[in-house]
């Protein structure tokens, strides 16, 4: 497993860089503006702050979009309906401790993921 906060052992922020063409390069030299960013900017960054969220408080294992990927890979290549997937995402998120953060239905996955071109 990676730690959460490393930013350059962290393949899922690494997947996003990727999937946004960013390079590390590019977010050095990015200026610092006052203004609100576009619809594609809020979206890369919104799935680089999952990148480095911990599923739940003082978890490093696995951060919001580490989680999500694996179980949507798991989805993927076992050919779970959705309604599996659901079910599977119903009983992780009550083991799992109270304040989680995995997202919690197909849908809530899908529209997370969808910026990173990964259908389902």
């Amino acid at each position: 497993m990676h730690e959460v906060g490393n930013e350059n052992s962290n393949p899922y922020r690494n997947m996003v860089m990727d999937a946004m063409r960013m390079s590390k390069g590019n977010v050095r030299e990015c200026p610092i503006v006052e203004e609100e960013p576009n619809a594609d900017a809020a979206r890369f960054f919104d799935l680089l702050r999952d990148s480095n969220e911990p599923l739940w408080d003082g978890y490093t294992n696995h951060n919001k979009l580490s989680a999500v990927a694996q179980v949507f890979t798991i989805k993927s290549d076992h050919g779970l309906s959705e309604a599996g997937y659901e079910k599977i995402i119903e009983w992780t998120r009550s083991i799992l401790p109270e304040g989680n953060r995995l997202k919690e239905n197909f849908y809530a996955v899908k529209s997370m993921m969808k910026p990173l071109g990964l259908g389902y």
